[in-house]
């Protein structure tokens, strides 16, 4: 049962095979055996029953959508009414959403099943999920290692079976880069596609929203859901949402495939530059042809990306104070020990740093010299893509630089960290939509293939993803144990 496809899980559901309540008690049963992935930080089973319930109401009535019944879990920083909503902080460990994010509104809306909130890098900065107050989550291929960030709960979970699909956001690759690392399809849709309303903001003008689930025709269900203009997020994009199911299976004869030079240095992994070439001759089977592309200001990108993303972080996390909700420490002398001990204590020492080295770009005297030089940097690393992408239909190389790293390799040096993000990093500051899908194994650890599109081109995106997965397996590939 957990190695069917939400298409698949739907038929049955469909054609009484099994109801929702059943299906709903399975996955339940099947997170709790495997708890030890420290995936989920809440497991909401009485909710996720009563929805089960509703479910097979409308499953009886005729009026079921494609994911009504689905369970699904959602990655804990999407508001959720009466649910903890924690954003893997200390600083949210008390506090109880009392609105549903726009995200979570439309999965009850179709009325999918919500299994629990999953485990996540504390307000999702971080590139290994060890960040997490909860503690670092496991890869189910290699319980030594980690399952990337920020999405690794999200990652795992999907990897390891224990939810059909789920909710990610990706800031600077935190769907693509635990995605590739733990098997699994994950898209970062273009910046605006999906509504950020609800959604606990780490740096508002890079998050974005995303499916994480296990083949581009599962991503393509969720993205239907998820997808849409929000008058209540003033950065949503008010375009039409096509049917990305209709797509899929278009032939691509005569797609373009750029290969930036810069993606294939001496940085990155011999064994994953080979299984990416190997993934590209796939596709010239399939038609496409291959053109070498530039993207020259892509070594900026990861110190552009941290001057910016860490800016407007310590403008957002300037609300979390002790005063109004969330973490407050114990007898204050006054207002400033209040802030002080508040955040001191609930902020775990990446957030922190971050913190710091935002407030120092934005303060007198520096601003110019950082924050604005990397936004100009921004503006030239997306005409970077905008030249490409006018030469070719997709850009394609690696997602990560190397496989899933042992737990705690990279945690005592930062900078070792922030580099696991290099291949990724640049398509949150263009806003350009992006997906990782697995390409194969390097000592038995999954590596992803980076596809890139133009704006608002996440359908042909999914049909080349999908185009893939037609003819090879490895999406379908499951951890050892978890079978």
């Amino acid at each position: 049962m957990h190695n069917q496809s939400i298409s698949e899980l739907g038929q049955a559901l469909r054609d009484k095979k099994i109801s929702s309540v059943e299906l709903t008690q399975y996955f339940l049963d099947r997170i709790k055996r495997h708890a030890s992935l420290n995936s989920f930080i809440t497991v909401t089973e009485e909710l996720a029953l009563q929805q089960a319930q509703a479910a097979d109401q409308l499953l009886a009535s005729g009026q079921a959508r494609a994911l009504t019944g689905i369970p699904l879990a959602q990655k804990d920083i999407f508001c959720m009414n009466g649910v903890k909503t924690t954003c893997g902080s200390k600083m949210l460990d008390n506090f109880i959403a009392p609105y549903d994010a726009t995200v979570i509104k439309q999965f009850n809306a179709a009325g999918a099943v919500t299994l629990g909130k999953l485990n996540m890098d504390e307000f999702a900065m971080g590139s290994s999920n060890e960040t997490s107050f909860y503690g670092a989550v496991q890869n189910p291929w290699n319980t030594d290692t980690v399952p990337g960030g920020s999405s690794g709960g999200s990652a795992a979970a999907v990897a390891a079976r224990l939810t059909p699909a789920a909710s990610g956001t990706d800031t600077g690759g935190s769907i693509r880069q635990p995605a590739a690392l733990c098997g699994i399809t994950g898209l970062k849709p273009t910046y605006g596609r999906i509504s950020r309303y609800g959604m606990i903001a780490y740096a508002s003008s890079l998050d974005q929203g995303g499916p994480m689930a296990r083949s581009a025709e599962d991503a393509a269900l969720l993205l239907q859901v998820m997808a849409g203009f929000d008058e209540k997020d003033s950065t949503s994009a008010d375009q039409p949402v096509p049917d990305y199911l209709a797509e899929l299976n278009k032939p691509l004869q005569g797609l373009k495939i750029g290969l930036p030079q810069e993606f294939f240095t001496a940085d990155l992994d011999s064994d994953i530059a080979a299984a990416v070439e190997t993934a590209v001759a796939e596709y010239k089977k399939l038609g496409a042809e291959v053109k070498d592309v530039s993207l020259p200001n892509l070594k900026l990108a990861i110190p552009a990306y941290y001057v910016i993303a860490s800016a407007e972080c310590s403008a957002n996390l300037s609300r979390f104070d002790g005063v109004r909700f969330g973490y407050r420490c114990d007898n204050p002398e006054d207002l400033t020990d209040l802030y002080t001990r508040s955040r001191g204590e609930a902020f775990g020492q990446e957030v922190k740093r971050r913190i710091l080295m935002g407030t120092y770009a934005l303060s007198a005297g520096y601003y110019d010299a950082y924050y604005l030089k990397a936004q100009k940097v921004r503006r030239l690393i997306s005409n970077d893509f905008k030249q490409a992408l006018s030469e070719v239909d997709v850009i394609m190389g690696p997602v990560s630089p190397s496989t899933a790293f042992a737990i705690g390799e990279k945690s005592g040096d930062p900078i070792q960290m922030y580099l696991s993000d290099i291949y990724t990093v640049a398509v949150n500051l263009a806003g350009l939509p992006g997906m990782s899908i697995p390409a194969g194994l390097v000592d038995n650890k999954p590596v992803g293939l980076h596809i890139i599109g133009d704006y608002f081109a996440e359908a042909r995106l999914l049909n080349i993803a999908h185009q893939y997965q037609h003819v090879t397996d490895w999406h379908t590939q499951c951890p050892p144990g978890f079978e």
